[in-house]
């Protein structure tokens, strides 16, 4: 888990509004439009999520992507490694065996065991994908459905149901 970039931020704010969508698929330009970003930066995210097992797609002009899993069952460190992979947060060089006082060769006392600022790291990490791996997408809905007024609820469904009907007159008319 290196340092984590806007990729799982993104992410994970789209699959916030897959679970409102309530089950009706939202596609990767949807998504992009809704939060004011890239779609194409959007487009590299969501075959990750998938991969993962964390999105389904749909095919056809009605396609998008659902969630596969109980928004309770997709933890964000599920996200994580989905989107940055399961790296390391701290890769350790073992720069204390490289003093130039040590010459050739650095003393053993120098070098044996665990670094202690390696250690320290491991630490951190453990404790990071701990906390992540307790939050789920379900848990931070709920919170972000305190705080938002209905209208803004209302407002998000007019528009996702725009985008929908939008979907299907383009289907409807390309097959006539």
């Amino acid at each position: 888990m290196a340092h984590l970039t806007v990729s799982v931020e993104y992410g994970i704010h789209c699959l916030l509004w897959l679970i409102s969508a309530d089950d009706k698929p939202l596609s990767s330009r949807d998504l992009a439009e809704l939060q004011g970003i890239s779609p194409s930066f959007l487009a590299k995210i969501f075959p990750k999520l998938e991969k993962a097992g964390i999105v389904a797609a749909s095919e056809g002009v009605r396609g998008g992507y659902r969630l596969a899993r109980a928004p309770e069952d997709i933890t964000f460190l599920d996200v994580v490694d989905a989107i940055e992979g399961d790296k390391p947060l701290f890769d350790c060089q073992e720069i204390r065996g490289r003093c130039a006082v040590f010459g050739e060769r650095p003393p053993s006392w120098a070098t044996s065991g665990v670094c202690a600022v390696h250690a320290t790291m491991m630490r951190a990490e453990k404790a990071m994908r701990a906390v992540l791996a307790q939050e789920t997408l379900a848990s931070v809905a709920g919170t972000f459905g305190r705080k938002a007024p209905q209208e803004f609820s209302d407002d998000v469904a007019r528009w996702m149901q725009d985008r929908f009907s939008a979907r299907a007159s383009t289907r409807t008319a390309r097959s006539r």
